[in-house]
This record gives C-alpha cells, structure tokens and sequence, in this order.
C-alpha cells in the first residue's frame, strides 16, 4: 500500500495470485479426502508452479508454466473424477471431498482468467493467433510520430510519374 492509502495494479494482483493459489490449495487439499495418487499430484505440482510465479513477479515463463497447467489439470481432473468417482456407499466426508473437487474444477476456468490477464500484464503474448478472434498484432509497419522517415509503401509511384493504368 503506497503512502496515500491506495494499491498499486501490481499489489492487486499478486493479492488476485494469492488468493487463487489458497483457494485451490485449500479445494485439493479436501478433494484429496477422496481421490488421491494422480489427482493430488497433478494439483499439488501445479500449485508449486503458481508459488513460483508469485514469488518471480516478473517472470513470464513462470505465469505462462502456471497457467498451461491450470489449462491442463481442467482436463486431467475431468478424466480424473470421472473415472474414480466411488459409486457405492458415500459416506458425509466422501461426498464433501467430491464436491470440494468438483468445486475447484469448476473454478479453474476463471482462474485461468485471472492468471492469463497477470499473463498480459507481464508482457506476454498470445503465441497463437487466428484473425477472425480480433485484430493482429503485427506491428511492422508501425512507425512513431517523431519519425523522420517516409513509411515505406509497397505501392507508393515516385514523384513525377504519373498512374496510368496501363502503365505507360
């Protein structure tokens, strides 16, 4: 918190980062109740990684490793829960540690929102592009104002020759 009582974008987001690594620190840890092994290892591993990218706040490869493995661990707790789900005999404690699995599946999502838009903020980029989803970011022919240089047109007709369409 600065000296004027306010936070600064950065705080605000390492905080975001802290709280979506408890949150789902705390939804695995009771998901563990039921399903174990490959579940908690997937989570668990992928904590670890949001730990890094909290503690290198700069770092891009970390942010980009924790958000592939929440992208990956939305996959694998699918197939996870679906083929482990115990079918007999639930006890209170069984169907709490379901649902706090199921729970944490169904945040991912939006946690993988909040960390793409840390993502952004650190400077990474969108690796793959498809233009009908929005404008491009190929900036090539950007040139600043200040520029002395003429932009370099493709179809640009030195002075003093005319544009015929015929070309003579």
């Amino acid at each position: 918190m600065g000296l004027d009582g306010t936070f600064s974008w950065e705080e605000i987001y390492v905080t975001a980062a802290e709280v979506i690594l408890l949150g789902h620190w705390l939804l695995t840890t009771w998901g563990c109740i039921v399903f174990s092994g490959s579940y908690a290892w997937a989570n668990f591993t992928i904590l670890a990684l949001g730990v890094w990218a909290v503690a290198q706040r700069d770092s891009i490869d970390a942010i980009s490793m924790f958000l592939g493995g929440l992208l990956a661990t939305i996959f694998l707790d699918i197939v996870h829960i679906s083929i482990f789900y115990p079918r007999v005999s639930l006890t209170d404690t069984g169907r709490f540690g379901v649902g706090m699995a199921i729970l944490s599946l169904l945040l991912k999502p939006l946690s993988c929102c909040f960390v793409y838009h840390m993502y952004r903020e650190r400077g990474g980029e969108l690796l793959v592009h498809a233009g009908f989803l929005g404008s491009s970011q190929d900036r090539s022919a950007y040139q600043t104002i200040d520029s002395a240089e003429a932009p370099a047109d493709p179809f640009a007709v030195p002075e003093g020759r005319s544009q015929d369409a015929r070309g003579y």
